[in-house]
């Protein structure tokens, strides 16, 4: 993979801790969420981006995508 900003491919992953918190009234019930994502950074320009795997975000947004979800006429 190359840098989509100055081409180079001078990249590197470093391990990183995030919290992440729903943006919802009732935060303070949900308790945040500390997936261990990887931060991929150039060393040449800086530019970086976190790397969080599919089944954290998936597990984190299902409560809210079920709560989204109008319940169906029987």
């Amino acid at each position: 993979m190359v840098c989509p900003k100055c081409q180079s491919d001078a990249l590197t992953l470093i391990p990183a801790e995030v919290r992440l918190y729903r943006n919802t009234p009732r935060t303070l019930s949900h308790p945040p969420m500390t997936p261990s994502p990887d931060v991929q950074v150039c060393l040449d320009c800086g530019w970086s981006e976190f790397i969080i795997p599919v089944s954290w975000v998936s597990a984190w947004l299902k409560p809210l995508r079920e709560a989204m979800m109008p319940e169906r006429a029987a």
